[in-house]
């Protein structure tokens, strides 16, 4: 079976959100056999001159203590990784990812999703979504629960995939980022729930209420398509299975997730448009800041040829 990854970029500030998703980028990489580039990035917002020594002098030292973390972070992930880089640069971070994320050729990108200032408002908004936006690849985000101390996270299960829940509207890309969850349950053995959202019922054009037959027969139809997506997984030796509720399509994802406790949430991106109807504004700003685990967002509408089958 041809690796999942084979190269990954691993972004971080450092942060106990940062060290949380190392650990996922170092489970991704070991199970995959592939390399993994760390980056760090300066961040300088444009229009500051670097020239100017008051400036110079900030950078120096913030250089001198990346540095530092850099070469721990290194030594600790060579245990586990066979072939590891790293590197700093100067920028601003959600730019600076995307762009190292084309010139590596990076399969997938994995980073925290609150940094050490811990707005994590600010960072969805400016980095990680950014990233998610405008990565050539898709895109791992991790956070920790507000509350929940790096150590505390570390004392439970280890990181480990082996329940998927892959949301789709039925859309090209929401399709695609199942097909992309596929490959990643074969990769780790993992079993893998399609999932679907019927919204709350709706009003005819005569302003009444869709017939309750007409419900069933929805939700009927519905669960064929779904079982129609399960088919081949399950005949490549896929342990997959279908589930469906109504509700709001970010709530019920979150809830869906949180008591069958999956270990990965993967669904699909429009690219620069941001994130599908399935996810779209204030319901990806829910999944992605509320999931209680890693959400991996694959772009549309395509994905790197080592994903794809063979």
């Amino acid at each position: 079976m041809t690796p999942l990854v084979k190269r990954l970029l691993f972004a971080t500030d450092f942060s106990d959100c940062a060290a949380r998703a190392e650990d996922y980028a170092v489970l991704l990489a070991e199970a995959c056999g592939a390399g993994l580039d760390i980056l760090h990035v300066l961040e300088f917002q444009t229009g500051m001159d670097p020239e100017y020594p008051v400036n110079q002098l900030y950078l120096e030292q913030l250089r001198k203590q990346a540095a530092g973390e850099i070469d721990v972070a290194v030594n600790r992930i060579s245990k586990k990784v066979a072939k590891v880089t790293a590197r700093q640069v100067l920028g601003i971070p959600s730019q600076c990812i995307n762009e190292i994320a084309k010139e590596t050729d990076a399969d997938l990108v994995v980073l925290g999703t609150r940094g050490r200032t811990g707005l994590e408002h600010i960072l969805l908004g400016s980095t990680a979504e950014r990233v998610i936006a405008g990565a050539p690849c898709p895109v791992l985000t991790v956070r920790l629960a507000r509350g929940t101390t790096l150590t505390a996270a570390r004392q439970g299960a280890a990181p480990a995939i082996r329940r998927i829940l892959a949301p789709v509207d039925f859309s090209d890309c929401s399709l695609e980022s199942l097909e992309y969850a596929a490959h990643m349950a074969a990769q780790f053995g993992a079993a893998i729930t399609i999932f679907h959202v019927m919204e709350p019922v709706s009003y005819s054009l005569d302003f009444t209420l869709t017939h309750a037959g007409e419900t069933r027969a929805n939700r009927e139809r519905l669960e064929s398509r779904l079982t129609e997506l399960a088919a081949p997984l399950k005949r490549n030796g896929l342990n997959a299975d279908v589930a469906l509720r109504g509700g709001v399509p970010a709530d019920s994802i979150l809830d869906q997730e949180r008591e069958q406790a999956y270990d990965v949430l993967v669904m699909g991106t429009h690219g620069r448009r941001g994130v599908s109807h399935l996810v779209s504004g204030s319901v990806a700003e829910a999944v992605l800041r509320r999931a209680a685990g890693p959400v991996l967002t694959v772009k549309s509408p395509k994905f790197r040829a080592a994903h794809r089958p063979n």
